[in-house]
């Protein structure tokens, strides 16, 4: 158990599914996370990475459990010693096909580039004709060392993207909210209405569309 900061106790994920694939000859496991599904605006974004087993930083956790500053410097530990790949998955994507697909893509896309023996999935579902054999976790930010990994990295580059976007685009709170739908982005649909980075397939989106369609 590892005290992170002022916060409640987070406990800290382990290598020890990477360490028995590894043993049974897989040596290059990953660990592959998501990071956005829920927001009205921006990307989805999937991370992978795979560690040495001899180099790996301590603390790793969910890196929804985690401070940012717990978050950037893990981050760039994770970087530092890890092979990583982070993907993007537009807002147009996403309403081209639904939430789920474009994150399942984008891990797709992230294990091609990784070319894995094996990967760990954090969720339920493993996408269709994934290049290597894989396992799905459900929490698995928080049990594996290679998920939460990967969910720290994704989540620091989404978070600095969306505050890098909210500078084109003032007004919704991205740079605090990273796109959720919060009082502040609301507010800010309200006032200045739909950009090219909202998810308009996503109801709340959705309806304020067909409302000015109607006017």
């Amino acid at each position: 158990m590892a005290i992170l900061g002022s916060q409640s106790c987070a406990m800290t994920a382990d290598f020890s599914r990477e360490a028995g694939l590894i043993a049974a000859g897989k040596r290059r496991v990953v660990g592959i996370d998501e990071v956005g599904r829920g927001p009205w605006a921006g990307p989805v974004v999937i991370a992978g990475v795979i560690f040495d087993p001899e180099n790996i930083p301590d603390n790793l956790a969910d890196s929804k459990k985690l401070s940012p500053a717990k978050r950037a410097a893990l981050a760039m530990k994770i970087k530092a010693v890890a092979e990583f790949q982070i993907v993007e998955i537009s807002a147009e994507q996403i309403d081209k096909t639904n939430i789920l697909a474009a994150t399942l893509l984008g891990m797709r896309r992230v294990a091609e580039a990784l070319n894995p023996d094996f990967a760990l999935i954090d969720g339920n579902k493993i996408p269709d004709d994934l290049c290597c054999a894989a396992e799905a976790i459900v929490k698995g930010d928080g049990k594996s060392s290679s998920i939460a990994a990967a969910s720290i990295v994704a989540k620091t580059y989404r978070d600095r993207l969306m505050a890098d976007l909210s500078r084109d685009f003032p007004g919704y709170g991205w740079e605090s909210n990273a796109g959720y739908g919060t009082n502040a982005h609301k507010i800010g649909l309200q006032n200045l209405g739909v950009t090219p980075h909202h998810r308009r397939s996503f109801k709340p989106i959705h309806n304020i569309l067909w409302k000015d369609s109607q006017n």
